[in-house]
């Protein structure tokens, strides 16, 4: 809407004359007592008004979850009203047709279900085709440079998260990090971005007293409809560390989050759908304890839920680990340290970052050999 506001006030002289003052309403509000009481009394009404039974406080409960997975963060409530009182009018209605007096968490839950699988048809397709192998995605086992990045797919009002097999090759040259998306039109800026950032931090990270003679292909495979965002950065940096060291990353645990040229992980959208996309998948094929996602520190505030992905992960049969930096990161993917550099500049022997950089020095010296 703002943009629309803007070009029409860019393009229009007499839009500004006409429309004199410019108001701005916010997506969500504080999650406090105060609010939800304001919130409460608005359902109230709508139910009055439409003749409706009314919401017990289990359902309230309900309502406020729901409001507050819309605003993205269990400290704030979304203000979008019109999305809750369609919910409630659809749990309203479950509980006329099973003849009850009063709207329970029972129908709430009915009323998010029967939401959710109308609109479902393209997700329950990705399973589909993950389920029979059509789309090859790896949830146990350990492999060297090929990992599972978490992305988020819109189609129309729904949104949903699926993982993405995230391959990366290394080997000697001066090509530098080749983003196939991009050499085949398939990446979008943010991407192409996100991709060049990691040439960045191998070079202040181990290329300070050798040339960064290396190329290395990076690529989202069986993705044929194109790649935005930077949110798959980090995934793409641990292969390629994974890669350079030789050492295989854990196939159990998916990765999401971007990062910068200093190795830092940053925040990320779609946290939860994420996170479950994911856990359907793992729980198709059974929880072992061993599955997992890994997300930026920051998008901890971020999390709701669903009460099964919560259900597993409080019997540990699967686990959210949030990281700040890459260092942290690879860690948890491969279970070896990832070695910080000592007074004189190196890296402690058997280390990720000692191996890579060995690897990175080895590529140097066949690229000025043959000079």
């Amino acid at each position: 809407m703002l943009g629309i506001y803007q070009t029409l006030l860019a393009m229009d002289s007499d839009f500004k004359k006409l429309f004199k003052i410019k108001v701005e309403f916010e997506d969500d509000a504080p999650l406090n007592a105060e609010n939800v009481n304001k919130l409460a009394r608005i359902i109230h009404g709508f139910c009055d008004k439409s003749e409706l039974p009314h919401l017990d406080r289990s359902a309230m409960a309900k309502l406020v979850e729901y409001s507050s997975k819309m605003a993205g963060s269990h400290s704030k409530i979304s203000t979008r009203f019109d999305d809750m009182i369609e919910i409630v009018g659809e749990a309203a209605t479950w509980a006329k047709i099973e003849k009850s007096k009063i709207v329970t968490a029972k129908y709430m839950d009915m009323a998010l279900h029967e939401q959710i699988n109308r609109v479902k048809k393209y997700d329950t397709k990705y399973m589909e085709m993950i389920k029979n192998h059509s789309l090859l995605i790896d949830t146990s086992g350990f492999k060297v440079g090929t990992l599972n990045g978490l992305t988020v797919m819109t189609i129309g009002d729904y949104t949903f998260g699926k993982p993405a097999k995230i391959t990366v090759n290394t080997y000697t040259g001066k090509s530098g990090v080749v983003n196939i998306e991009r050499e085949v039109e398939l990446s979008g800026s943010s991407h192409s971005k996100g991709v060049l950032i990691l040439t960045g931090y191998l070079g202040e990270m181990f290329a300070q007293d050798i040339p960064l003679c290396l190329t290395a292909s990076i690529c989202f495979e069986q993705l044929y409809n194109g790649v935005d965002g930077d949110s798959a950065s980090s995934t793409e940096l641990y292969g390629l560390l994974s890669s350079l060291s030789g050492i295989p990353i854990n196939q159990s645990i998916a990765v999401t989050g971007s990062v910068n040229q200093k190795g830092q992980i940053q925040p990320i959208g779609g946290v939860n759908e994420k996170i479950e996309g994911y856990f359907q998948i793992c729980q198709m094929r059974g929880l072992d304890g061993s599955h997992g996602v890994m997300i930026p520190a920051q998008n901890v505030d971020n999390l709701q839920l669903s009460d099964d992905v919560l259900e597993a992960v409080k019997n540990k049969q699967f686990h959210i680990y949030s990281v700040s930096t890459i260092e942290e990161g690879i860690e948890v993917l491969t279970g070896v340290p990832a070695g910080k550099k000592d007074s004189s500049g190196h890296f402690p022997s058997g280390t990720i970052n000692d191996l890579v950089y060995q690897k990175l020095k080895s590529y140097a010296k066949v690229v000025y050999d043959k000079k």
